[in-house]
């Protein structure tokens, strides 16, 4: 009974914050800043040799990884895409050049009609993902911090993921594995919204993190002075999110056939990600 009691108790607050929020974000809009940190663990055959190639791609995987994104947001919509900047050259060690080929995505979300829109390019072709929000079954958490002047509250959930990953043969593996996802949010910022695909949380969500990716905020402007256009990305051939994937995978699939046919002796890797 007591039991009971609590989750229902734990319902009603989370359903008294959503009606804060919606109230309070009425003509709301605001520019929120996030720089990205992914966790590299790039390995390859013992030796010497090899120990300092690993070193070098993981330096420069790194690297490229660290990037800012802005999300522009209001009460219903949000835009997110990352932001131009001019890469300086990397030199190349031990005849390595790491390239990170992650397309431009722009990722729009109508969190009113529960859908969203995704620009993104793979291998030369522009691709316009459109699907329904995957809404997540989010675990609020008594834990609080600090993110700027923002206090956040703490929110998990779980999910099993499948992702590929080279084998020493340079085949392709596929990996099952649950991840954590763990965010951060302020009710401070009144939008259910977040960076990438995330949202459904009482407040903007600052933090995200999945155990290798992670992205923070660093900057947010609300109600800015000129006011914000958002528009939904129509460039590209529309696709559902299971057919992009099902594409993705084929390309990935005929791009390491070529790696693996073609001379060892190459010394560009590329990595892609998209959607």
């Amino acid at each position: 009974m007591k039991c009971t009691q609590k989750v229902t108790q734990k319902v009603l607050v989370v359903a008294a914050l959503f009606m804060v929020l919606l109230m309070n974000a009425q003509d709301f809009q605001g520019v929120a800043t996030y720089k990205s940190h992914r966790k590299v663990d790039f390995k390859v055959k013992e030796g010497n040799e090899n120990k300092e190639v690993q070193k070098q791609i993981q330096e420069q995987l790194k690297r490229q990884f660290q990037q800012e994104y802005t999300l522009t947001f209001n009460k219903n919509e949000s835009l997110y895409k990352k932001n131009e900047k001019l890469e300086a050259p990397m030199p190349s060690s031990s005849g390595i050049k790491i390239t990170i080929s992650d397309g431009s995505d722009i990722i729009y979300k109508n969190i009113k009609e529960q859908r969203f829109t995704n620009q993104t390019e793979i291998y030369g072709k522009q691709f316009l993902v459109k699907d329904s929000l995957a809404g997540k079954t989010w675990e609020l958490l008594n834990e609080t911090k600090n993110i700027g002047q923002y206090t956040c509250f703490k929110a998990q959930f779980k999910a099993e993921v499948k992702t590929q990953t080279l084998t020493e043969d340079n085949g392709m593996e596929t990996i099952t594995k649950e991840v954590i996802t763990t965010a951060w949010y302020t009710p401070q910022v009144p939008i259910s919204n977040g960076p990438a695909r995330f949202f459904g949380l009482p407040g903007l969500i600052l933090e995200i993190n999945d155990g290798d990716l992670t992205l923070v905020c660093t900057k947010i402007v609300i109600n800015p002075a000129e006011e914000i256009a958002i528009v939904e990305p129509k460039k590209g051939k529309e696709v559902t999110q299971q057919e992009f994937n099902e594409i993705l995978e084929k390309k990935n699939n005929e791009m390491m056939d070529q790696m693996n046919s073609r001379s060892k002796n190459g010394n560009t890797v590329i990595f892609s990600s998209g959607g």
